[in-house]
Parts: C-alpha cells; sequence; structure tokens
C-alpha cells in the first residue's frame, strides 16, 4: 500500500507565504507525476501544478508566478511553495502521485488526505 501525507497548511494573510509538503512512503517502485490540486467550498478540484519524474513543471495560470512546486525524489515528497497569497487562494490542497508500486507493473493513482490554506485578506 502507499501513503501520501502532506504538511504546512494553514492560516496566513494575504501577501504572504507557506510551503505545503507531501511525503510519499510504502510499497513503492517509482513515482511518474507528482501533482497538487486544490478545493474550494462550493468548486470542482482544480490542478494547481504538475512536475514530472524528470522536473518538468506546469501551471494553472492562476498562480503562475506566485507557486512554484519541485520534488526530492531521493524523498518521495513533493513540495508548493506558495507566495503572494491572496484570499482566492484559500482551498483544500490535495497531493497526488502516480506510482508503480513494489511488485506491480501498472500505475496506480493515489491522493493525500488534503491539508487546508487558509489566505484571510
Amino acid at each position: 500500500q502507499v501513503q501520501l501525507v502532506e504538511s504546512g497548511g494553514g492560516l496566513v494573510q494575504a501577501g504572504g507565504s507557506l510551503r505545503l509538503s507531501c511525503a510519499a512512503s510504502g510499497s513503492i517502485f517509482s513515482i511518474n507525476a507528482m501533482n497538487w490540486y486544490r478545493q474550494a467550498p462550493g468548486k470542482q478540484r482544480e490542478l494547481v501544478a504538475t512536475i514530472s519524474s524528470g522536473g518538468s513543471t506546469n501551471y494553472a495560470d492562476s498562480v503562475k508566478g506566485r507557486f512554484t512546486i519541485s520534488r526530492d525524489n531521493a524523498k518521495n515528497t513533493v513540495y508548493l511553495q506558495m507566495s503572494s497569497l491572496k484570499p482566492e487562494d484559500t482551498a483544500v490542497y490535495y497531493c497526488y502521485a502516480r506510482v508503480i508500486p513494489r511488485g506491480g507493473i501498472a500505475f496506480r493513482d493515489y491522493w493525500g488526505q488534503g491539508t487546508q490554506v487558509t489566505v484571510s485578506s
């Protein structure tokens, strides 16, 4: 089994910064993409940022220039550095990883439990 555990959420004033972390653990052979999603109250979950195993990144237009995704493959961990935060960034942030489990041959999708980010105006 594979687990994703997020940390780093909290309450911050507009203009502030937060760094989210997501560590994957368990029976892992390899990890392909690692992504961050978010879901605000009453809204659909949206993709925030992606990073491939090789380090290629993509961002939602709403966070470009403010958020940076990175990963440490040795630690099976993905990070999201969030700066210049706005009240509209308030949401539950979810980590996602596409993983080949140890002993497996196909990718499987795993999600973290979510971490709340609240930006006050």
